[in-house]
């Protein structure tokens, strides 16, 4: 079950709201700049699918997506707990970062935890299958997989070079959740 829950960033144990009403979740993220939708997922996709056959399941989402915010390059990310640089691939996530351009997922199986640093408060996603949400150029965030992760997610760029983070040097991320799964 997808999950919004906001703190203060300087009271990371005292949150100010806690929902996973999709509703909620989707009007507190759009007052702060965050698109949050949930789509359909009720393609039958096997452990291992190729990234051809995530984007061909989902093609009429993905063209309108990048109709809607002209994102030219869309690719596919599938983790899994036996995989070997799962600790390293967590450890790149963990530190509070920004992107020049929005940072788009769309959970097509699986989960991850998404925080957003936003005007002194801290939101934590709790995306799931079927999330999508668009975290907003340069918005101080991180990104928790857990320690053992499963999911397959569709990523939209507009940089052609992909994921590139600019740390901020901080260690706001250590104060709050962690994704134990």
């Amino acid at each position: 079950m997808s999950q919004l829950t906001i703190y203060s960033d300087q009271s990371p144990n005292q949150p100010k709201v806690n929902t996973s009403e999709h509703e909620e979740i989707a009007r507190h993220l759009q007052e702060a700049g965050v698109r949050f939708e949930v789509w359909k997922t009720d393609q039958k996709l096997e452990a291992g699918a190729s990234s051809e056959t995530v984007m061909a399941a989902y093609a009429q989402e993905i063209a309108r997506l990048k109709a809607e915010e002209g994102y030219q390059i869309v690719d596919v990310i599938s983790l899994t707990s036996d995989n070997p640089n799962k600790a390293a691939l967590r450890s790149k996530f963990l530190s509070e970062h920004r992107h020049t351009e929005d940072e788009v997922r769309f959970f097509v199986q699986g989960e991850g935890l998404f925080s957003l640093h936003i005007n002194e408060n801290v939101y934590e996603v709790l995306c799931q299958q079927g999330d999508l949400i668009s975290v907003p150029a340069n918005t101080p965030h991180w990104f928790d997989m857990g320690p053992n992760p499963s999911f397959i997610a569709i990523r939209f760029f507009n940089n052609p070079d992909g994921w590139v983070a600019h740390y901020t040097g901080t260690d706001i991320a250590e104060q709050f959740s962690r994704l134990e799964n």
